[in-house]
């Protein structure tokens, strides 16, 4: 069987211009130059990492090329690594990798849950969404924010991305 290849993405919160920028110079010194960059989103549908700052925003960024998708727990422990290093004295960022492919959003964590499968070294992964009837969908345990639709043109530019890279003559 011929492995399926995959787009790697990741979730970025942020408090201010100065983490961002530090954050989008670490990844590309990681998985290379973000191809696609979705718009910036306040993230106010929970106030889970209030203890980062009160005021978060969110961007997601896809990288080059097809990647595997067994490589999904190193995106994440690379991820925890530079989490820890934005440390001041807590994590002043969150870094969320995942992938994505023509049907699916796949995004690691290190937290169980019902609706999650361990891959291995402490690493989770979870169908997030998934694409159908022409529209991402989300499942009841999605994230409110993912639910709400408004990353919904990021995740299809990057899903016609896949697409077109996935084709034998691309």
């Amino acid at each position: 069987m011929i492995q399926p290849k995959v787009k790697l993405i990741s979730g970025l919160l942020y408090p201010d211009e100065k983490f961002l920028n530090w954050s989008i110079e670490k990844l590309k010194n990681l998985w290379g130059e973000p191809e696609i960059i979705s718009k910036p989103v306040p993230f106010n549908k929970t106030n889970y990492y209030d203890y980062i700052s009160p005021n978060l925003t969110r961007i997601f960024l896809s990288f080059p090329d097809l990647r595997d998708p067994a490589d999904l727990v190193d995106w994440k422990k690379s991820a925890i690594e530079l989490e820890a290093e934005s440390r001041q004295p807590i994590r002043a960022v969150n870094i969320d990798p995942g992938y994505l492919d023509g049907a699916r959003i796949i995004l690691a964590s290190t937290k169980d849950h019902a609706h999650r499968i361990y891959l291995h070294d402490g690493i989770f992964a979870e169908v997030t969404m998934r694409y159908r009837f022409k529209k991402w969908q989300s499942f009841d345990y999605t994230f409110p924010d993912f639910a709400s639709g408004v990353y919904d043109e990021f995740l299809s530019e990057v899903r016609r991305s896949w697409l077109k890279e996935s084709k034998p003559d691309a």
